[in-house]
């Protein structure tokens, strides 16, 4: 079983928002790989990192990524750095991947100053620059189409990933 469509992109880009409106539209289920490994962690990704470090969210990431694109059917969204693995990218190439881009002052304005995103304290707006900058070339590498969120409606991003999608 593979899912019917994986949406990646960098914190603000909408995953989680989109994701549930194109499941709800396509009628399947919605699954999000940060809220699998808060699952399975029993524990906040913020704390994960805290504690443990992020080379140990990393390896639980790449778990959780792998269960997902192993027996998901529906909607799937990866965390942000999930394409950071290079197994997972690799993974994602026989998937239909919509990479949902944002530029840095939407992605500011939708994450917010105040982050409880832990690759995000600090200088927020350089974090998130030096992070999209980053990964832009990776979920561009494993992306079937892009979509611009800037400015648009998260229904308005739902309906043409649909329309993709058919």
């Amino acid at each position: 079983m593979a899912p019917k469509v994986v949406l990646i992109g960098p914190p603000g880009s909408g995953k989680t928002t989109i994701g549930e409106l194109v499941a709800a539209r396509l009628e399947v289920g919605f699954r999000d790989t940060d809220a699998d490994v808060e699952a399975k962690a029993g524990t906040a990704i913020s704390d994960i990192f805290v504690e443990q470090g992020e080379p140990a969210f990393r390896a639980l990431e790449r778990t959780a990524v792998k269960t997902a694109l192993a027996e998901h059917g529906g909607v799937l969204a990866l965390g942000g750095g999930a394409v950071l693995d290079d197994r997972t990218r690799k993974d994602l190439c026989s998937q239909r991947v919509v990479f949902l881009d944002v530029s840095l002052t939407h992605a500011v304005r939708r994450v917010g100053l105040a982050t409880s995103r832990p690759l995000l304290l600090g200088n927020v707006r350089g974090q998130l620059k030096q992070l999209l900058d980053a990964r832009r070339p990776l979920y561009a590498e494993v992306a079937t189409v892009a979509v611009s969120t800037d400015g648009r409606e998260p229904d308005d991003i739902a309906d043409e990933i649909v329309r993709f999608l058919s």
